[in-house]
């Protein structure tokens, strides 16, 4: 597990793999979380890459982009999030990843935000020391209510 895992700052180039990834219909079921159109989803990636509060960085496996890791301040908290391509599930990459990651993030507690259908993902926080730590229920971009796990790292406020 890890082997052959980078992480480096998101390049303009990346956006056009993030954008292709994010359009996977199983991805977006698993995150609860709708695909954007492609204006909408470089609208939103210009935002974040502009917000100098924002943590984000593109993961490499064997030099190929996998997918990102983001964190973000969110109604007064600490948030940490992650999308991967499809075939890059189930490898142990996000996990990896997710903990190079912590070694640059140092604010605690961190959230994440966890669809409770989502067991790959939470078991990823889960090996990073994230805990559950709340649920809450969602209502996603096309009005589709969910239900989901917070989990924490770090001293709960």
């Amino acid at each position: 597990m890890g082997g052959g895992i980078e992480l480096r700052d998101v390049q303009e180039s990346d956006l056009a793999v993030f954008y292709e990834q994010q359009l996977d219909p199983e991805a977006t079921r698993m995150a609860a979380f709708p695909s954007r159109s492609r204006d909408a989803f470089m609208a939103h990636w210009a935002k974040i890459m502009a917000d100098e509060t924002t943590a984000l960085q593109t993961v490499l496996f064997h030099g190929s982009v996998a997918g990102n890791v983001v964190s973000w301040e969110q109604a007064g908290e600490r948030n940490v999030g992650y999308w991967f391509g499809k075939e890059y599930w189930g490898q142990g990459i996000a996990s990896a990843a997710l903990l190079q990651f912590l070694q640059h993030v140092k604010t605690r507690p961190l959230h994440a935000h966890v669809a409770k259908h989502n067991l790959a993902s939470i078991r990823v926080l889960q090996k990073c020391g994230f805990t559950v730590s709340g649920e809450a229920g969602f209502s996603d971009a096309d009005g589709e209510q969910g239900e989901e796990f917070i989990l924490t790292l770090g001293p709960a406020v």
